[in-house]
């Protein structure tokens, strides 16, 4: 179904990223394998997990390249569009699955922990689309799959900077799929529900993390893999700008912002009659304070 095309994906060195680039090559893509082989919350970093992955498409009779850039930079996010360009002349789809988790509690949380996620999750997923965009236009054709969250769709505890991010990478893939329509240039977002390392760092030091964790433990990261190459196909031609999930053997589409409730006063609105009137109005529809587990309650099938 990718026969042809040349996807990079990045954070591709293990989890998620690993299992969409594994896809896209069975599926005859050519792929950029891009992963900084860092921690969690970003340090280190290593050519291994990259070159691993590659190693496996290869060995599988597979196309594969490495590329261990950040996506957090513009240049070097460049640099990984211009790889996929260099070793095979086209790029034809991107994957922003590069991620980092930094969680604490808001009031404790620090600076350089809300910019270090921002820059990788948000940052990295504009500097990578943008870097591709111009390429996309010429061709007139093109795919974009940015990973987002239920922790910014729905809510989570001490993810401030996650959720923020996570909520943005929604906002800017509408608006490429807004800018880039007329060039038959679409643009999806996937809040993938997967046991990765990243969801392995969360607390199990309470009989509810306990719980939650052995829930996580049967979310399959390759489960996520052929939604996205799905969306990467020309057969997908007509899906943008959409907000879908995957969790185990299901996939959502998500609802995205729209009016409700409505309050008209003909004479304007005071303070006071904002008050006594506008939002007993609308109370009765209020969200909760929900968190993701709150909203996905049952168990993955």
């Amino acid at each position: 179904m990718l026969e042809g095309k040349v996807i990079v994906v990045t954070g591709a060195g293990a989890g998620v990223g690993k299992e969409i680039a594994l896809e896209a090559a069975r599926q005859g893509a050519r792929v950029v394998v891009n992963d900084l082989g860092v921690n969690i919350d970003g340090s280190g970093g290593s050519a291994g997990p990259a070159q691993q992955a590659v190693d496996e498409i290869r060995a599988a009779g597979g196309e594969a390249v490495a590329s261990t850039d950040s996506v957090a930079e513009w240049k070097s996010a460049q640099r990984i569009v211009g790889m996929a360009l260099d070793m095979y002349g086209r790029i034809d789809g991107l994957v922003n699955n590069a991620g980092n988790l930094r969680d604490i509690i808001f009031h404790k949380m620090p600076e350089e922990d809300f910019d270090a996620v921002v820059a990788v999750h948000l940052k990295g997923s504009f500097n990578m689309a943008r870097a591709a965009a111009p390429h996309f236009k010429t061709e007139e054709s093109g795919a974009y799959v940015h990973m987002t969250s239920t922790s910014g769709l729905i809510g989570n505890f001490g993810q401030a900077n996650y959720c923020s991010a996570k909520m943005g990478v929604v906002g800017l893939s509408k608006a490429i799929a807004l800018d880039m329509e007329r060039f038959n240039v679409r643009s999806n977002c996937i809040a993938p529900f997967a046991f990765t390392r990243m969801v392995n760092t969360i607390p199990t030091d309470t009989p509810e993390g306990l719980a939650r964790m052995k829930v996580n433990q049967r979310l399959e990261a390759a489960k996520i893999a052929p939604f996205t190459c799905a969306l990467l196909t020309d057969a997908a031609k007509g899906v943008t700008g959409q907000i879908f999930g995957v969790r185990n053997n299901e996939i959502y589409l998500f609802s995205q912002p729209r009016p409700i409730r409505t309050a008209h006063r003909g004479e304007g609105w005071t303070v006071e009659a904002c008050l006594e009137v506008a939002i007993p109005m609308m109370q009765p529809s209020f969200y909760p304070l929900d968190k993701s587990r709150d909203v996905f309650s049952w168990d993955p099938v």
